[in-house]
């Protein structure tokens, strides 16, 4: 376990009472069932910029604090306990992300400003398939005169309805699973010719469908160089999967204290059914998988605040292992539960919705089991 410091410490204690007391999971239910088409709610993301959450990234010089990756995966691991809807972890984490990597300053200067205030929803438009396969970007971006006409469509796309922009990865030359002739383009979401489509799935979340027709951009939309963008873009995707391993460490802990509680509390033939030893026996396990896995998501938080080289391959380890807790305790949630796990009333079908969504944004266990395999190669 990472040894904090005292900021970290406070500002940890702040987000697990605040999503408590402000935003937890009976409000994501009242989201859902209100059918607004909204994927958060406005007030609960203000309350997120008044409490400097969206600066955590961003350097002082464009009004953020700077406290780093580890930081800000201590809130996204609060939020996630309480299947909080925001776009934090969209805009906040991966859209500034993308922004300081591959940005030059005239662009960082034009919308991290925005992002801290929350006025700037950017999100990263990548997905064109079910498949997460970045390297077989297909997109068109056709240069033409001092800038670019993109076709094409997006899928998946976090916040979509609710963004400002667009990091969207194109390809301007090659062909699909060539490294060279990614490039990646700051698209304003207001831009004529891109339509935006919602995409209904099981947690209830905004993701959306792009498509681009014949939509022009000029030259200053080039985020880094042109064709050269997937080195780039896969330093955005690791810090994408490591700060969403936070989250998915937030939901399948909360899922294993729902569980640990019932198993306490719930009585069959007078005892508690902790005292069962085969349910010890898999509460036991549960715990020793979630520490593992904090373990592995700490670690690579760690990795990105300090510069390591082994980044990539932390990223991996940390989506699979967390992935493979939080696939096996939402099971479990409801398994243990019994009938009344299997109740839209109770929440455990919010953590199943939501953990499965999880399980494959970013690339699913499958992927990184190959890439980390690759990367250490084997």
């Amino acid at each position: 376990m990472a040894v904090l410091t005292q900021e970290q410490s406070l500002i940890k204690d702040q987000a697990s009472t605040w999503v408590l007391d402000k935003a937890p999971v009976s409000r994501f239910r009242a989201l859902r069932d209100s059918d607004s088409g909204r994927g958060f709610t406005p007030e609960t993301f203000q309350a997120m910029v008044d409490m400097g959450w969206t600066g955590i990234l961003v350097p002082e010089q464009f009004g953020g604090s700077d406290l780093g990756y580890l930081t800000c995966g201590l809130i996204l691991e609060q939020l996630g306990r309480q299947l909080t809807a925001s776009p934090l972890f969209a805009s906040s984490l991966v859209g500034a992300s993308a922004v300081l990597l591959a940005g030059n300053t005239a662009q960082q200067e034009s919308l991290l400003p925005g992002v801290v205030s929350g006025s700037a929803i950017a999100t990263l438009a990548l997905e064109e398939s079910s498949r997460h396969a970045p390297v077989h970007t297909a997109f068109e971006a056709r240069p033409s005169g001092d800038g670019f006409i993109l076709n094409g469509g997006k899928t998946f796309v976090a916040e979509g309805r609710s963004a400002t922009h667009f990091v969207v990865a194109a390809r301007t030359a090659g062909n699909p699973g060539e490294a060279s002739g990614i490039s990646l383009l700051l698209v304003a979401a207001d831009t004529d010719g891109i339509e935006r489509f919602a995409l209904p799935t099981i947690d209830s979340r905004d993701h959306t469908r792009l498509v681009f027709n014949d939509v022009r951009v000029d030259s200053s939309a080039l985020l880094g160089a042109v064709n050269e963008g997937l080195p780039a873009l896969e330093g955005i995707l690791d810090r994408a999967r490591i700060g969403l391993a936070a989250e998915m460490l937030g939901t399948a802990s909360q899922a294993f204290d729902m569980t640990l509680e019932y198993l306490k509390t719930r009585k069959q033939f007078g005892k508690v059914i902790g005292s069962f030893q085969a349910l010890g026996h898999r509460a036991a396990t549960l715990y020793s998988l979630m520490e593992q896995a904090r373990s592995c998501v700490e670690a690579a938080l760690q990795a990105l605040d300090t510069g390591a080289e082994n980044v990539p391959e932390l990223a991996s380890l940390a989506k699979c292992q967390v992935g493979k807790f939080l696939f096996r305790m939402s099971n479990e949630l409801i398994q243990i539960h019994g009938g009344i796990g299997m109740t839209d009333e109770f929440d455990a079908g919010l953590y199943l919705k939501r953990a499965r969504v999880l399980e494959a944004s970013y690339g699913n266990r499958a992927f990184h089991r190959d890439r980390y395999a690759t990367l250490l190669g084997f």
